[in-house]
């Protein structure tokens, strides 16, 4: 049988074997998918061990780094984001690396809500290996504007100078956003700890979508903000999450599931 995984430390948590199976099902074809808890100082040697039977893997925090540099080609999405997220074989047996998590998320605020990118003006909170891993696929969607706000401002200006050949990207920090925005990504772990950025008020707009890359069975505390803030639309991550499932699918097997069904699932099950 094809051998498929997730790596990631902790992993127990993981929707990605149900996800998967859901997906072998519906598309008819034939696979297992396994969760593996790598150790922490022993990722390259969990792999290398994995691929001596198995096709294809994922990869979550905190390996998708490592997962870039135990490459030996990259598809130009992972080049640009610095992480992997997806590993498979080429026809000479090596390991190369892709990234859909910017492709996931693209697709869930674009075909699965209906929000429009191009030429809105879009806020991303944080500036770390997630937030690398989505603007690419962002600006593709040609917005009039990306502002990258973190509470490092450095690390957003580099951001910014990292992508500003892929379109009108800028930099800043927390307290000094200004304006309203059309879209709202949070991409910090804030919410995960019950915390938000310290944001400045007047971001938001009656008409204004606001998306939180993290999910959880209860609105987020961005979530809760934005609601609060009096936006149009609270998004949570589950279908960024399945998504970029489904676009590492396609990579390996060649066919697309359809997200649908497998989204109300997870819905229902959080």
């Amino acid at each position: 049988m094809d051998r498929y995984a997730v790596f990631g430390n902790p992993i127990g948590h993981s929707k990605s074997p149900l996800i998967h199976q859901m997906f072998a099902q519906q598309t008819g074809e034939t696979l297992s998918y396994e969760a593996i808890c790598a150790p922490l100082d022993g990722f390259a040697a969990s792999v290398a061990t994995f691929f001596s039977a198995g096709l294809g893997a994922n990869v979550t925090v905190p390996f998708k780094e490592q997962a870039w540099e135990l490459t030996v080609q990259r598809s130009e999405r992972a080049e640009m984001a610095g992480a992997v997220n997806t590993l498979l074989l080429n026809e000479h047996g090596e390991i190369c690396g892709d990234n859909t998590d910017g492709v996931g998320l693209v697709t869930d605020l674009v075909s699965n809500h209906h929000v429009q990118l191009q030429g809105k003006r879009v806020l991303v909170l944080g500036a770390g290996g997630a937030v690398r891993g989505i603007l690419g696929p962002l600006l593709a969607q040609q917005p009039l504007q990306v502002v990258v706000a973190n509470r490092t401002v450095e690390k957003a200006e580099a951001l910014a100078t990292l992508f500003a050949q892929q379109g009108a990207i800028s930099a800043c920090g927390f307290a000094d956003i200004t304006g309203e925005f059309d879209v709202i990504i949070n991409g910090t772990a804030a919410s995960l700890q019950g915390e938000m950025p310290p944001l400045p008020a007047g971001l938001v707009a009656a008409h204004t979508v606001c998306y939180d890359m993290m999910y959880s069975a209860e609105p987020t505390v961005f979530n809760q903000w934005a609601q609060s803030q009096g936006a149009a639309r609270q998004i949570d991550g589950l279908g960024m999450l399945v998504e970029q499932a489904a676009e590492a699918f396609f990579v390996w097997r060649g066919k697309r599931p359809d997200t649908g069904p497998v989204l109300q699932q997870l819905r229902a099950d959080l």
